[in-house]
């Protein structure tokens, strides 16, 4: 079942713009674009919007929740990197994968894991491929911080929206 409109804002940052999807209770996609139909294509398709709309709390029956994600964006990159754990996140996978997503939003800022961690965290220390496919099918970056995982030789990895700001949020939050 789809959603049927979501809407989409996008904030300023030094890393970009950074855009949000939510459905006025949650986040379903996120990343530092400005294009909302990029980060459409990365929901679920049981939860994927029909149709996306600029969020205007003037106008929004949910009106506040856009409010509260541009808040928790601001104070995350003013310092509270702890922010974006205050705004929900709603995806879909598979069991291990849904179950990954919720590990990685109890990784805490300043204390990056490695795959290897993660997949112990996640429940299943011998699920690494899985652990680091959780972080490669994260649609809701920031929220869900799959930036917070590194290799386990201590190399960055990889990240969607670039290396450079996956270095940048792990010295932001260091």
């Amino acid at each position: 079942m789809t959603t049927p409109t979501t809407a989409h804002l996008t904030v300023a940052t030094p890393n970009g713009p950074f855009t949000v999807l939510h459905d006025g209770r949650a986040v379903l996609a996120s990343g530092w674009t400005e294009d909302p139909d990029y980060l459409a294509a990365l929901v679920h398709p049981a939860l994927r919007p029909e149709s996306l709309r600029p969020d205007e709390a003037q106008l929004d029956e949910t009106a506040g929740f856009g409010d509260r994600i541009r808040e928790a964006v601001a104070a995350y990159y003013d310092g509270d990197t702890t922010a974006p754990d205050q705004i929900d996140v709603r995806q879909r996978g598979g069991p291990f994968i849904e179950q990954a997503w919720k590990a990685l939003r109890t990784v805490a800022p300043g204390a990056p894991r490695t795959y290897s961690e993660f997949a112990e965290l996640a429940g299943n220390p011998g699920a690494v491929r899985a652990a680091a496919r959780a972080c490669a099918t994260n649609a809701a970056a920031l929220f869900v911080p799959c930036h917070r995982i590194r290799r386990t030789d201590g190399g960055l990895g990889g990240f969607r929206y670039g290396v450079e700001t996956k270095r940048w949020l792990l010295d932001h939050e260091g």
